[in-house]
């Protein structure tokens, strides 16, 4: 596979987090191995390190969700809304080249391409609300 920009790679954790949705019968690893069977296997690691990144991390990246979505189930986001704000909670806590600004504006990007255009208030405002207390913990 030719060289994937990072918004691309992004769109690909996107993607992958997506697809993971509707497959839960099936481990990480094999949503990952169809991808790349279709897809051809990305250069670098980002892709790989995002996604399994992302799925290890789940429990504590919904639970930080849950916490800054008024009263919203991880559970209750749409498909989109949901894989949009994992990849973003877990770039922003975990991946240390991504501003947090940058891991922002991104997901808004993806929210707009993907999703209902009146998720993307709601993405915002959650992600800013995290990254505020990241911020906080950070000091």
């Amino acid at each position: 596979m030719a060289q994937m920009s990072r918004k691309m790679q992004r769109e690909a954790v996107f993607g992958l987090l997506f697809e993971s949705d509707f497959r839960r019968d099936e481990t990480p690893e094999e949503v990952y191995a169809t991808w790349c069977e279709q897809n051809g296997e990305p250069e670098g690691t980002y892709v790989k390190d995002a996604y399994f990144g992302v799925c290890e991390k789940m429990d504590e990246i919904d639970a930080t969700i849950e916490r800054h979505s008024n009263g919203w189930k991880v559970s209750r986001l749409t498909r989109v809304s949901r894989a949009v704000i994992r990849l973003c909670v877990y770039e922003m806590a975990y991946v240390k080249d991504v501003p947090c600004a940058v891991a922002i504006n991104e997901a808004i990007e993806l929210s707009k391409k993907y999703d209902d255009d009146k998720a993307r208030g709601f993405v915002n405002g959650v992600l800013n609300g995290i990254k505020t207390e990241l911020e906080a913990h950070a000091e």
